[in-house]
């Protein structure tokens, strides 16, 4: 069952496919496309560049570039060069960037002319940013490196090419309840332990495989399935710069591709769209005409599958996509410190539509009670705890926290579940107070901590409300200071400028006091009570 053959260093992986493919495109994007060959060429001229630009192993380098072929090639040179990625959401705000560039010492950063300025300014607050690499994209607006040049050029160094895979390859950056995003160290063998253990065996990925890949690069999901993934089956990939709904439909109609990943939002809008553009051929048909329709499984040819991670996938959801396309769609449940996935439903077999499946083979898990530690009862809510392969080494530069998620091998996922007689688990709250919207995942007291260098603010509180289509969203309360107003819309924009578009709040709420413990802590259901009332 345990793919073991397809967890390997990134050059053996590459030498592998340049060997046996050779000429087959391994990605591509709305630019341009890459073979296995010329991936196995370009990446060890970049890795060698790197060398030469005194990256040392171990060192970190940034990875600030939007979903393209440059972003899988500029990780797959770091990993050959023996440094750390650092992937960086092309959206992120400065001072998002900022703390994530000094935090991991990042040595380099690659990002795009768009980016040329910004990321002058960055080296010049960043101590240890040195280089600066810019993809073209437009007009040339920066001077120096060009990633272009570097991956055609011959370095005057070799790529390294370690050998040794348990020695932190990534830095992904994840919210964490306290506010501070938390470094999140792992490996490229537990990365590809969720390759060979659950993508191969579960979901058949292989090099017969052309895969269409909406999800943003630098979360760990997208890195894991739609960059390390694609490289260790052999498989092809069209990466999407961003999720469009009428793009990707127009693509999976095409019959190019055999299967799709996404979070619960996209396959939302997928549906919908389809159901109104067949609404609409519907009713322009003429009255008379005895055409009919296509068939149901003719509506994406060549899609076998479409996987769902990231958040909670609503079992109406998965039954209306199932049987509107024809298409089976597997959810999931994964998590960043875990190199993602932790459960998954099958395609064969029976499945409990509304739960995240089964634990991928080889993986441990529990569901305790978190006051004991024991062991929940069959069928009782409890927090979920992962043991295995993948489990994150740790935090980066965060002993407290380490020791406090990772307890005798134990991963303390914070998520709260209950599991069925046939092992079928359905995650049904969290004990973090993550708010998760669309799959993105939201740490409350970020967003206050923006919300609180507003002058006019006094306090503030954040809670995640239900959403139709994302899941949750984050709603603010704020506390004006005395003989002070606070103005909405200001309010808003502040926190566009210090937070990434998707952590802005959704509403904002003046309130006279936030609830709070004895020992200052939020209450924030009360909050929430508080916006349910006003909403009766």
């Amino acid at each position: 069952m345990l793919r073991t053959d397809l967890i390997a260093p990134i050059a053996e992986l590459l030498r592998r496919h340049a060997d046996a493919r050779g000429a087959k495109v391994a990605f591509q994007d709305g630019r341009r496309s890459v073979t296995y060959a010329d991936l196995l060429e370009r990446t060890g001229r970049l890795a060698g560049h790197l060398a030469d630009l005194g990256v040392a192993p171990g060192q970190s380098v940034a990875i600030l570039l939007p979903n393209s072929v440059d972003w899988v090639e500029a990780c797959f040179a770091i990993a050959r060069a023996g440094a750390v990625s650092v992937p960086i959401s092309y959206e992120a705000s400065e001072p998002e960037i900022l703390y994530r560039l000094t935090d991991a010492d990042c040595r380099a950063i690659i990002t795009t002319d768009e980016r040329a300025e910004l990321a002058a300014r960055l080296r010049s607050e960043a101590s240890g940013l040195a280089s600066t690499i810019l993809s073209d994209r437009g007009a040339q607006r920066g001077d120096g490196l060009r990633f272009a040049s570097l991956a055609r050029s011959t370095p005057r160094s070799s790529p390294r090419d370690p050998s040794n895979i348990d020695e932190p390859a990534f830095i992904i950056y994840t919210s964490g309840t306290t506010g501070r995003a938390k470094g999140v160290l792992l490996t490229m063998r537990g990365m590809l332990w969720v390759t060979a253990a659950c993508w191969a065996p579960i979901c058949s990925l292989s090099h017969k495989d052309t895969v269409l890949s909406p999800l943003p690069l630098f979360h760990s999901y997208a890195l894991n399935l739609s960059v390390l993934s694609i490289l260790a089956t052999g498989a092809s990939e069209y990466i999407m710069e961003r999720f469009s709904t009428a793009e990707a439909l127009a693509l999976l109609k095409s019959g190019a591709y055999t299967l799709m990943p996404g979070v619960p939002t996209m396959f939302h809008y997928l549906l919908q769209r389809a159901r109104e553009d067949e609404s609409k051929a519907s009713s322009s048909r003429s009255f008379f005409s005895r055409a009919k329709p296509k068939a149901a499984d003719a509506k994406l040819p060549s899609l076998r599958m479409c996987i769902s991670a990231g958040a909670i996938m609503p079992a109406t959801l998965n039954r209306e996509f199932e049987e509107f396309f024809s298409v089976p769609l597997l959810d999931g449940y994964g998590i960043t410190e875990t190199s993602t996935m932790v459960t998954m439903n099958w395609p064969t077999g029976g499945r409990v539509l509304g739960s995240c499946g089964i634990p991928v083979p080889g993986l441990a898990v529990r569901i305790i009670d978190p006051a004991t530690g024991h062991d929940a009862p069959l069928g009782a809510e409890g927090e979920l705890i992962v043991r295995g392969p993948n489990v994150m080494p740790g935090y980066h530069n965060k002993p407290a926290e380490t020791e406090a998620a990772l307890r005798d091998g134990w991963y303390r996922t914070g998520d709260l579940a209950r599991s069925d007689a046939n092992g079928f688990l359905t995650i049904t709250g969290r004990l973090k107070e993550l708010i998760i919207r669309g799959g993105q995942n939201i740490a409350p007291a970020e967003i206050e901590e923006a919300v609180n260098k507003f002058a006019p603010v006094l306090d503030s509180a954040v809670v995640g409300v239900p959403h139709q289509h994302l899941g949750e969203v984050p709603a603010l309360f704020v506390v004006a200071r005395p003989g002070m107003t606070i103005d909405a819309e200001a309010l808003l924009g502040h926190c566009a400028a210090q937070l990434s578009a998707y952590k802005v709040p959704q509403s904002v709420h003046v309130v006279g006091e936030i609830p709070r413990t004895g020992s200052g802590k939020i209450i924030r259901f009360k909050l929430r009570e508080m916006l349910t009332s006003q909403n009766q």
